[in-house]
């Protein structure tokens, strides 16, 4: 997923983060074997990219670049949302300017400010978002003004007011962003553009008040700090300096006036440049439309492509369009760009396909390259600012790693993938020579996915698309929520009804826990729209887990969530079928999805996924990827969604083995990503002698075994780190692989085939890994699971590149 952007809590702004996905965010990081010495306890709070967060999936492949109503319950939860409604605490004056804010009848009327239960996704549109923002944005002003004049260093004078303004600026303001990376339309975007500097300047107030700031140092250094629970503790100071303290230092709050002036509007300028980013990536992607009438043009794609081309073609007016006959029309999304690029003979059709993807957003008016170069350099001067050398160091200030052991970790999982990754360049060339292709000699870009996915045919006998038809998506859910119940003890059931969704394909499911009781709820959003959704897989908040923000006769508001993915949808009377890759990615998601929603800390500002390091929240959800290579796991979901057939064992096992095929060569991507993001915000100099391509080709000397090309542009659709809050965090992925491959080792040393020592393990990783949320220290909550610190050879054994390592 999931975009992303915190408000710290005490001092932080919500800026705004656009996922990529994307998650997907799409995030983190890791040891080493290389040692327990990369996970120092630095602490990360509420940063500047935390609560707005969500969880785009990484750019995986070698050509992906991404990659009723509820019964009353009688337990004292609630979920309703109230942002209008004036809490106790709130003085006459502000109630007085609510009211007359509220009194205008357009204003009574705007769904964004009204109760609710579940966020009116249905009928918000574009008209609804200048008053409503800017209402919504006048009545915490007021709000805030108060909490200035009243506060007082303790719990219920400070943190909690605090937590009530935070909380209303983000779920309205995530409705409003949701909408426009799931339901876009060019309204809805300017009316965003619009409000979005209002937002941050709030948020940048909210973030540099003095008042609050003085307040929590107070806290801190008053005689009743140790009896604050670990929770408190660590929200107002993290687990090594004060974080809450240190949150405020990095948004400006020990500026002069005159150097904050230039450091807030550096932050607006870098809010309108990341969305600008983000929307040119997604027009240049909706730009490029290639119609296709000649079926021997598009020999060799498989039906579940030919369906999906015909159904792009019927959707731009081509009525009698059909999987057979055509016409036929590809596009840059990845549902459609991936099969072009494994199944396709036209070699000269997979490179047109292949340079149009490489050079997206790159030209013309929607060309990234001065934006990039901008966002660079405003990242700079605002390191400087903030006495820092580069902006890594200000991303790493709240992470785990430094930039010393991110640098560390990368080029010592480098050193171990680098072999490996010649050997497949050479296994390939091997094979496509043996099958007399005349590119043999000479593959490069637009060959190797091609001719890998025919070697992974031939060497394991297992063709991706003919798998499809044992992963239909009901099938799927139906497994993951099994396996959920088993190992940590809850039930899942569809709510649909309950809740308004923004398009008719999106499920609502309920979670209950082992005595029925609701404990949380999600939408579930699979499909790909290419006209108005955003590419990639993210997962993000609605609302999160929250005592203050209970309802009159309830302990707690319930969290949800939502999870969004991008893979094929239905086509005719066939449901979707999924590739194995769009198993793992709704696996991914789903695991960011439980962190958030198994939390069971109420308070609200460390809840679920709010304040944990960035580079530890991908641990859920990497670790959940591991259940579908597990034999009972993924008998459960492969069924035949005709025949009902399960999947034949000797498929299984190839699927397994084919599990480290290439490993070298797709752990060396994600490096050369996470290398050249950490490049940029380190030695990069703006306007200086080497231009943002020259950094990415010199990076790739090292990191890719077939150069790019000189017109290589990837750098203008990298959303994660431009638009999607990885900046200077792109090694995260890789950091938060060894944390999740060595978790998932406690269940293989507990015995994968022992139900009562899976469920037991399961347990304690509910109790620890998804319980804790962001109210304790990371590496703290991981030994608590593991009863030690991080080992990187688990990963680098289920990727089969631990001799190699060892040989390094």
């Amino acid at each position: 997923m999931k975009r992303i952007t915190i408000i710290a809590t005490l001092v932080i702004a919500n800026t705004l983060m656009a996922t990529t996905s994307r998650a997907s965010l799409n995030l983190l990081r890791r040891p080493k074997p290389f040692a327990n010495k990369y996970f120092s306890s630095s602490s990360s709070h509420f940063r500047p990219s935390t609560f707005r967060k969500s969880y785009p999936c990484p750019i995986w492949s070698s050509s992906f670049s991404f990659c009723l109503p509820p019964p009353r319950s009688t337990t004292s939860t609630s979920l309703s949302f109230r942002p209008f409604s004036s809490p106790p605490s709130m003085s006459s004056a502000a109630a007085a300017a609510v009211d007359s804010v509220v009194s205008d009848e357009t204003l009574s009327m705007n769904p964004l400010l009204q109760d609710f239960d579940f966020p009116p996704f249905d009928s918000v549109d574009a008209s609804h978002v200048r008053p409503g923002i800017r209402a919504l944005l006048q009545q915490l002003e007021v709000e805030l003004e108060q909490l200035e004049k009243s506060v007082e260093p303790s719990w219920p004078n400070l943190v909690e007011p605090l937590e009530k303004i935070v909380d209303q600026l983000t779920v309205v303001w995530g409705m409003v962003n949701h909408l426009k990376a799931v339901k876009d339309t060019p309204e809805l975007r300017a009316a965003i553009e619009d409000v979005q500097p209002e937002k941050v300047k709030f948020q940048l107030r909210l973030g540099q008040s003095k008042p609050i700031y003085n307040a929590f140092k107070a806290i801190r250094g008053s005689p009743d700090w140790s009896s604050l629970s670990e929770a408190r503790q660590r929200l107002v100071e993290g687990n090594t300096i004060s974080a809450q303290i240190k949150e405020a230092v990095l948004i400006g709050i020990a500026l002069d006036d005159e150097k904050r002036e230039q450091f807030n509007k550096i932050e607006q300028e870098l809010e309108k440049l990341s969305h600008k980013f983000s929307e040119n990536v997604l027009d240049a992607t909706k730009k490029f439309e290639k119609m296709i009438t000649d079926k021997e043009e598009i020999e060799g794609l498989p039906p579940s492509a030919l369906g999906l081309f015909a159904q792009a073609a019927v959707s731009k007016g081509h009525e009698n369009a059909t999987a057979e006959n055509g016409p036929w029309i590809i596009t840059l999304d990845a549902p459609s760009y991936l099969p072009v690029m494994q199944h396709v003979k036209n070699r000269a059709l997979r490179e047109e396909v292949y340079r149009a993807y490489l050079s997206r957003a790159s030209s013309g008016e929607l060309d990234n390259t001065a934006i990039i170069d901008q966002i660079l350099k405003l990242r700079l001067e605002k390191a400087k600012l903030l006495g820092y050398n580069n902006y890594a160091e200000v991303s790493m200030a709240m992470k785990m790693a430094t930039v010393e052991k991110a640098a560390e970790l990368l080029e010592k999982l480098r050193s171990a993938s680098w072999d490996a990754a010649v050997q497949d360049m050479e296994d390939l060339k091997s094979f496509a020579k043996n099958q007399g292709a005349a590119e043999s000699d000479s593959l490069t870009h637009w060959d190797t996915t091609f001719w890998s996915e025919r070697l992974r045919e031939s060497k394991y006998d297992i063709n991706e698309e003919e798998l499809r038809p044992y992963f239909s998506l009901p099938k799927v859910m139906d497994g993951l929520f099994s396996l959920a119940k088993t190992l940590f003890g809850i039930d899942i059931e569809p709510a649909d009804g309950v809740a308004p969704v923004w398009n008719s394909d999106v499920r609502f499911y309920r979670v209950k826990d082992s005595s029925g009781n609701p404990i949380a709820y999600f939408y579930f959003d699979p499909y790909s729209r290419p006209s108005e959704k955003r590419g990639g897989a993210w997962m993000d908040e609605v609302v999160s887990r929250s005592r203050v923000m209970a309802q009159k006769g309830s302990s707690v508001r319930l969290p949800v969530a939502h999870m969004v993915c991008n893979q094929t949808p239905p086509v005719g009377d066939k449901p979707s079928l999924m590739t194995f890759r769009e198993v793992e990615t709704v696996f991914h998601e789903f695991g960011h999805a439980l962190q958030h929603m198994l939390t069971k800390e109420d308070e609200g500002l460390v809840a679920g996924i709010r304040n944990i390091e960035w580079d530890a929240v991908e641990l859920p959800s990497q670790f959940m990827e591991n259940w579908c290579y597990h034999r009972d796991t993924l008998m459960s979901i492969a069924k035949h969604y005709q025949t009902g057939e399960t999947l034949p064992e000797e498929v299984y096992k190839k699927l397994l083995a084919a599990r480290t095929f290439r490993a070298g060569s797709f752990s060396l991507r994600q490096l050369k990503f996470a290398s050249v993001d950490l490049e940029l915000h380190t030695k990069y100099v703006p306007g200086g002698p080497e231009s943002i391509y020259d950094v990415d080709q010199r990076v790739s000397v090292k990191t890719q075994v077939i150069p790019p090309l000189p017109e290589d542009r990837f750098l203008c659709s990298f959303s994660h780190i431009f638009a999607g809050g990885y900046a200077a965090g792109y090694y995260s992925y890789k950091w938060a692989e060894v944390l999740s491959a060595d978790a998932f080792s406690a269940f293989e040393d507990a015995g994968l085939d022992d139900i009562k020592a899976v469920k037991e393990t399961g347990q304690r990783f509910r109790n620890t890994i998804l319980a804790l949320g962001g109210g304790k220290a990371p590496l703290k909550v991981f030994v608590e699971f593991r009863g030690r610190e991080p080992s990187p050879e688990p990963l680098l054994r289920h990727n089969g590149l631990l001799a190699a390592s060892h040989s390094a």
